[in-house]
């Protein structure tokens, strides 16, 4: 019965294709709208925790709080220094690394090309903090560290931009005024959610950089990695007390450092973004009521043309329900269709949009299947009243319609 009532739907929708397509028109727009937007969504979600991860795992960062926009202070400005990353370093028993970095964008030559780089001096307990491995050669070694040796690391743009594919172990480089020693190439850490090149760096031994790049003995940024199974939120806790005791900061005052835990902040984006979609699918999902809408005058008109055929069936013995059900199922049958085509077209649109965006394509089962059935929950409540109204036809009124 339900498999014959399924083929005189279908053959209806074939004998009016028309007016069939402009019937769940609305349906394929909503469905592809919702579907477009919540896998885009997804997409820009999971690509905002892949650059903070690209970071460091579990990882914390320390700077010197500077004054509000006003330029007033509630705290004594200090940048930070040794004492910091000693304290930290020897007093945290809940972290993996510590290391400390200073940084300047400066002028990187070799031969007769040059290119405006981020030069960072830093230790080898940067590259596990950040999570950064090197793709040729090797890191720096505690001896070139202490020592302040002129040898550093490059990233792959600055290789690219110099060397191209070679590999430039063993080459000298001019950073600002000082000639240095290429020693390792670092692995590609590709643009952050910031647009900022992570590549277009030169990383060098800490002293090294103080002595001859900067010229001070000041620290712009402490990284500290969280151990395997610890809590961010306890670290950042271990933190704050022991450079508030290397800083002398009195009870009560307020803190003349800045903590942030990049794991909150990748959840906190991550939260936004989700909110944003979730909205952005609510307004898609107007257009689904506006499809069901269609649906529904369509559906009367239908009954309306088909009434003396509901007559006949009527006369020679089919009872009510079965014409509710016909005119439910072709309802229905127009709804899972435009949903079908919806989906297949919001996920081509979420493809496109991965690729012109750069942001992975991450299409959700959860959503395609709750797109099904709320096309075909649609197409139900709204082919109910049609349906009804064609089932309570009295059959000699509907035998006398031309």
């Amino acid at each position: 019965m339900l498999l014959e009532t399924i083929r005189l739907a279908l053959r209806s929708v074939r004998r009016n294709v028309l007016r069939s397509f402009l019937t769940l028109l609305g349906i394929v727009i909503g469905v592809a709208a919702v579907i477009a937007m919540l896998t885009i969504g997804s997409g820009t979600t999971e690509k905002v925790k892949s650059d903070i991860s690209r970071l460091g795992s579990n990882l914390l960062v320390v700077r010197a709080a500077r004054p509000d926009r006003s330029g007033s202070t509630s705290f004594t400005p200090r940048k930070l220094d040794e004492r910091d990353v000693s304290g930290l370093a020897n007093g945290l028993t809940t972290a993996r690394a510590v290391s400390a970095e200073a940084q300047s964008t400066v002028r990187v030559v070799f031969g007769a090309q040059n290119v405006s780089a981020s030069v960072s001096g830093t230790d080898t307990g940067y590259f596990v903090a950040r999570d950064w491995n090197v793709a040729l050669g090797r890191i720096f070694t505690e001896s070139e560290v202490r020592g302040g040796t002129n040898v550093c690391l490059v990233g792959q743009t600055v290789r690219d931009q110099f060397f191209g594919a070679g590999d430039p172990d063993g080459q000298s480089i001019r950073v600002g005024k000082t000639s240095c020693r290429i020693i390792g190439v670092l692995e590609s850490k590709g643009t952050s959610g910031f647009g900022q090149d992570q590549d277009n760096v030169v990383l060098m031994p800490l002293l090294s950089f103080q002595r001859r790049i900067a010229g001070d003995r000041d620290i712009d940024t402490i990284y500290v990695s969280a151990a395997d199974g610890v809590a961010t939120s306890e670290v950042q806790e271990e933190i704050e007390t022991i450079l508030r005791e290397t800083r002398r900061i009195a009870p009560g005052a307020d803190d003349n450092f800045d903590v942030r835990d990049m794991t909150q902040i990748a959840d906190a984006m991550a939260s936004a973004t989700a909110t944003m979609t979730g909205m952005l699918g609510a307004v898609a999902g107007v257009s689904l009521l506006v499809g069901g809408i269609g649906i529904m005058n369509i559906m009367l008109v239908s009954v309306t043309e088909r009434t003396r055929e509901i007559g006949i069936r009527l006369a020679i013995g089919a009872h009510e329900r079965h014409i509710l059900v016909q005119f439910l199922v072709e309802a229905t049958v127009l709804s899972l269709l435009g949903g079908l085509i919806g989906i297949a077209i919001g996920l081509a649109l979420a493809g496109a949009a991965s690729l012109t965006l750069s942001i992975p394509f991450a299409p959700s089962l959860a959503v395609i299947l709750l797109a099904v059935g709320f096309s075909a929950l649609i197409g139900m409540v709204f082919g109910f009243f049609p349906a009804l109204r064609g089932a309570r036809l009295d059959p000699i009124v509907a035998l006398r319609h031309e």
